[in-house]
């Protein structure tokens, strides 16, 4: 037998020799292009607010505003009396914004996706989930105790050959997918993805945690763009919104039935109605962004094309994650070290957040970031080994 302690230690040990251990690094101050990490400031480039919105002066007054009138803390579940005015302000809006009929909020995306797929999926349905989904939505398949088929990252024939074989067997079912991919910043082909869910009658559960906002008509995320309509829609308010939360969106059953199943809704305390007014006013922001969201794509390409250009393996794409593989854990921290020393902070990602041998620096700028800083970051890049 081993003490708890022991054990505790030696796990500690294990990561630490395969060079995963975490520890996050302290920032002072706002999110925004730059911030102050130990005492200095740095460039920041492995941030989710794309559309610097997190600092915005205009959400904080909308949150400060509500705060004078309701205070900080909800008192209780949104099924037991923590639902406030707000609350329900903000999931209309929100819905108007992606234009489906009703939403609902949550205190994050994973407490979304891990509460939503089993309140709408029974134990004998079958759900599809893309190889590469996040860790939120894997959660919420294996929740839903639903028989779990994972297919080949964005692999349509692959969708097709799975429901040929096993579609039958369920009466119901369902598809989950990202629309655009956090950690290689690819899109989900989500015009077939809705064709075969037609097809073999599965519902289409998206996840538009980091398109919703950046991409689209007036950044209304990736379904917009493709005109494709999801039976459920998950949308992120703590990337390019600048606020903190999630929604869950759909038709007004749909949307009921979540209230009333969705374990990490029922059973959580409402997040502050302060926040909701936060979400509306960043809501607004949002929707008239269309030019920070031009900027954003400029800066995107500049990047790419420059990393490429110096050798780097940049993942294939045009959006605004920007992975630059490294492959080995040990080496994607220690470069991770340089550039942070250098006054560039740029996140390492390891396993098991990606596969092995694909550790990488995740590169994100923002539209607030002005290509001198863009510049300044990629020149000290040292040659890739």
């Amino acid at each position: 037998m081993i003490r708890f302690h022991d054990a505790v230690h030696a796990a500690l040990s294990e990561l630490e020799h395969a060079g995963l251990l975490r520890a996050p690094r302290v920032i002072a101050g706002a999110q925004g292009p730059e911030v102050e990490i130990e005492g200095r400031r740095v460039l920041n480039l492995c941030s989710n607010n794309y559309l610097g919105l997190a600092g915005d002066p205009r959400l904080a007054a909308a949150a400060i505003h509500a705060i004078q009138e309701t205070g900080i803390g909800a008192g209780a579940s949104r099924q037991i009396s923590g639902t406030g005015t707000l609350h329900r302000a903000a999931e209309t809006r929100l819905a108007a914004f992606v234009g489906l009929p009703g939403s609902v909020l949550f205190s994050t995306g994973y407490a979304a996706n891990v509460g939503a797929i089993p309140a709408l999926v029974d134990p004998d349905a079958l759900i599809l989930s893309d190889r590469l989904n996040h860790a939120s939505l894997i959660d919420g398949c294996r929740l839903s105790r639903a028989r779990v088929l994972v297919y080949e990252h964005l692999d349509c024939d692959h969708i097709e050959r799975l429901l040929r074989a096993h579609r039958a067997e369920h009466s119901t079912a369902l598809l989950v997918t990202e629309s655009l991919f956090s950690m290689d910043g690819d899109l989900a082909p989500l015009a077939d993805l809705r064709a075969l869910c037609d097809r073999y009658e599965l519902g289409l559960y998206v996840d538009e945690a980091h398109a919703i906002g950046v991409l689209g008509p007036h950044g209304r995320g990736a379904c917009a763009d493709a005109r494709v309509t999801a039976d459920v829609l998950v949308g992120t308010l703590g990337k390019a919104f600048g606020v903190s939360g999630a929604f869950v969106a759909g038709t007004s059953p749909l949307v009921r039935l979540v209230e009333n199943r969705s374990r990490s809704f029922v059973f959580s305390t409402a997040s502050p109605a302060a926040l909701a007014a936060a979400v509306i006013a960043a809501t607004d922001a949002v929707e008239a962004a269309d030019d920070r969201r031009a900027v954003l794509a400029a800066h995107a390409i500049h990047l790419r094309t420059r990393l490429e250009a110096a050798g780097y393996r940049v993942s294939r794409g045009t959006s605004a994650i920007i992975p630059v593989v490294i492959g080995d854990p040990v080496s994607t921290m220690r470069l991770s070290a340089d550039l942070l020393a250098a006054g560039v902070f740029v996140h390492g990602i390891r396993p098991p957040t990606v596969a092995p041998g694909t550790s990488r620096l995740r590169m994100t700028p923002m539209a607030t970031h002005s290509r001198d800083q863009l510049d300044a970051a990629l020149a000290a890049f040292p040659e890739p080994e």
